[in-house]
């Protein structure tokens, strides 16, 4: 059994895709390419694909990431071709790795956020940012299954800034762009969560709803306060060709070996 790994994207309006929407528009696109799937026992199979902590519903996402189970070897690079082209512009295939490694979710430790607040002064963003970072705790409630909870957002962010503002901001209007590095903890604490936390602590509301996208998620590196590629290890981990071989297939006259 060959496993493989994907990266995938979540863009313009199919940001407001469910995860189980995905899932839906995924299952399809394996059987549109034929992709001999490997599926579960029992009385109702369902292939074998494992999703890796999705994004929430309206945000959007350069890195989600999932591993589906083959019965027979594919080429990675071809799989992700014959995939990308079945699945809507929004939903891309981006890159595929064999899993040559074991906890690919293990190593989503972090991600990686942009939010960008039309109609908040990048003065009053960066005032904002400040006051969080400068806080040893900032509390914020949200509405659970159970009732309202309340955790600390502060102790979940790696970094925060306030970035300059785009350069294809329409007019005079103002605009402000944050970049955050959040750590995976119980609560997981969203980007919605953050902007919250800026709420209670410099009062900043943006008149409009953000516009949220993942950038990055993989393992957190504390030294250098960067998120890592998680599908990093098994491409370290591919075999490679013998340097003898290499060369020999590389100086071998045109037509050798054919019959």
């Amino acid at each position: 059994m060959q496993r493989i790994r994907l990266r995938y994207t979540k863009r313009g309006r199919l940001r407001f895709t469910s995860h189980r929407d995905f899932q839906r528009a995924f299952e399809r696109a394996l059987r549109r390419s034929e992709v001999p799937m490997a599926y579960s026992a029992g009385f109702t199979p369902h292939p074998k694909v494992s999703y890796a902590n999705a994004a929430p519903t309206g945000t959007g996402s350069e890195a989600e990431f999932l591993e589906i189970a083959l019965t027979e070897a594919r080429d990675p690079d071809l799989l992700r071709e014959l995939l990308d082209s079945s699945l809507p512009d929004g939903l891309d295939i981006t890159d595929a790795v064999e899993a040559r490694t074991s906890g690919l979710a293990e190593r989503l430790t972090a991600s990686v956020w942009e939010m960008r607040l039309d109609g908040v002064d990048p003065h009053e963003a960066r005032r904002a940012v400040d006051a969080f970072n400068a806080a040893e705790a900032v509390e914020v409630q949200r509405k659970a299954k159970n009732g309202i909870r309340t955790f600390d957002a502060r102790a979940a962010v790696a970094d925060l800034q306030a970035l300059d503002p785009p350069a294809d901001r329409p007019g005079d209007k103002p605009c402000a762009i944050l970049r955050l590095v959040v750590r995976h903890v119980t609560p997981a604490v969203r980007p919605d969560d953050v902007l919250s936390g800026l709420r209670a602590v410099a009062d900043l509301a943006p008149p409009v709803p953000a516009a949220v996208t993942r950038l990055a998620q993989g393992l957190f590196d504390e030294e250098s306060g960067t998120v890592t590629d998680p599908l990093a290890p098994d491409r370290e981990a591919a075999p490679t060709a013998h340097p003898a071989v290499a060369a020999a297939v590389a100086t071998a006259p045109e037509g050798a070996g054919s019959a």
